[in-house]
């Protein structure tokens, strides 16, 4: 089946940005999120890429509750840690 979509300027500019994001054509990845409604998985090679994408998405500095970053990450490890496994 072939549809034809007259997308708005800002949101064409957007798709065609993630996709290239994620080096795809943009009607192979609009075709991805209308199957699946969620965007295909990235391949990331280094802590650098991870921080990139997430500053991409948005969620840096999106836990202001959470004054002190690395006390918080060796108390998760702890927890981690000390929790029972099956």
């Amino acid at each position: 089946m072939s549809l034809v979509l007259d997308l708005p300027t800002e949101l064409e500019t957007k798709l065609t940005i993630e996709a290239a994001r994620f080096g795809l054509p943009l009607s192979e990845y609009v075709l991805c999120l209308l199957a699946g409604g969620r965007a295909p998985s990235l391949t990331l090679r280094s802590g650098a890429e991870l921080l990139s994408y997430w500053q991409s998405e948005g969620l840096i500095g999106t836990r202001s509750d959470i004054a002190d970053s690395p006390a918080h990450a060796r108390t998760l490890r702890e927890y981690a840690q000390r929790r029972a496994r099956p």
